[in-house]
């Protein structure tokens, strides 16, 4: 059964919150709903793999098709670092988007999935698509901060975060997920980061953040705000160069959106990272 408290406070609680959350309540992006419409698996983030040329000859639709394998391929990767995860487990998706991952991950574990998201509107769609597969009393989707929850401390055997720590403060995250996951319990991480070595956020950078509205973090600090929270990395993968294949082709599709050029640039410049980190909380 699913336990919330009260939340120490609204749920939107900056003018930025209310701009980001305003943002995915209006967003109907083809990137993202054309793709989810293969299969019903709605995904927030990007794709991981090398594609099949052959789509490009094979007309849009094939294009659309190979663009959400490749995201749900990452998906995948994302959950195969969770570690044991057992039907009785509990595990909370951060930034819940319209759901795709947290469905997944009941149809691989069984398991209890509570995905939080400040959009209403991605609430409510991922909640009807849970209803639609006959899971809604395992998976559920709330309007709630990631920032504070409301949901038990030690509740959560495993978090997962997909493209979503650039929205917010990651020591405040870190130290809400710290309270959240039980001694023993994992957090996966799948993010963009800027390099630090080569100082500041490059030019193409900022154009992604400029975009998203969102403010993309230093790889450095990622480790640090982990640390500091009692947070022990065991797993760190760069999947930059696994990534750069899904841009190349995004790039080529119907839904490309403009802004493929900026992370193709800052990926192959080396000014940005596409990261998994995978820690356990101790």
């Amino acid at each position: 059964m699913t336990t919330v408290q009260p939340a120490a406070g609204p749920v939107l609680r900056s003018d930025y919150q209310r701009s980001i959350a305003a943002y995915w309540n209006a967003e109907k992006d083809p990137v993202n709903i054309k793709l989810g419409d293969v299969d019903g698996l709605y995904h927030h983030h990007y794709g991981i793999g090398d594609y099949d040329e052959s789509v490009l000859r094979a007309g849009d639709q094939a294009v659309i098709e190979e663009m959400h394998r490749l995201e749900t391929a990452q998906a995948n990767v994302l959950l195969d670092h969770l570690g044991d995860i057992r039907p009785a487990d509990r595990l909370m998706d951060a930034g819940s988007g319209r759901g795709g991952s947290s469905i997944m991950a009941n149809q691989r574990f069984g398991c209890q999935v509570d995905g939080v998201s400040i959009s209403e509107q991605q609430v409510a769609f991922a909640n009807d698509q849970a209803r639609r597969r006959n899971v809604e009393d395992k998976v559920r989707f709330h309007f709630r901060n990631m920032l504070d929850t409301g949901f038990d401390s030690g509740s959560m055997r495993g978090i997962w975060t997909n493209e979503t720590t650039m929205y917010v403060d990651l020591h405040q995250l870190y130290g809400e997920f710290a309270r959240l996951i039980r001694p023993g319990g994992r957090y996966v991480c799948i993010t963009g980061c800027y390099n630090d070595v080569t100082g500041g956020r490059s030019r193409a950078v900022s154009q992604i953040d400029q975009h998203y509205i969102c403010n993309i973090h230093p790889r450095s600090e990622y480790f640090k705000a982990l640390s500091d929270n009692g947070f022990v990395p065991i797993n760190v993968v760069d999947l930059t160069a696994a990534t750069i294949p899904y841009w190349e082709l995004r790039a080529q599709s119907s839904v490309a959106t403009g802004i493929e050029d900026p992370f193709l640039t800052a990926y192959k410049e080396g000014s940005f990272h596409y990261l998994l980190i995978a820690a356990d909380r101790i």
